[in-house]
């Protein structure tokens, strides 16, 4: 196969193919123990208040706006 032939949407599509190839193996990235207990206190967090924290949107407009 050669690269150069491929579309600009098959190049987008061989590379997701190959990300997701290489993210779906846990064992190339695993979690250390701070990222493990940082993930389970935000699920705590929400499990306690799954409102709180805002929308995508909200976020994505302060971001944008700064």
């Amino acid at each position: 196969m050669n690269l150069q032939d491929l579309t600009a949407s098959e190049k987008i599509l061989l590379a997701e193919e190959l990300w997701d190839s290489v993210a779906s193996d846990e064992q190339l990235f695993p979690l250390t123990d701070d990222q493990k207990a940082e993930l389970d206190a935000r699920l705590a967090s929400y499990s306690i208040d799954p409102d709180a924290g805002d929308s995508w949107e909200n976020v994505k407009n302060r971001i944008s706006n700064q």
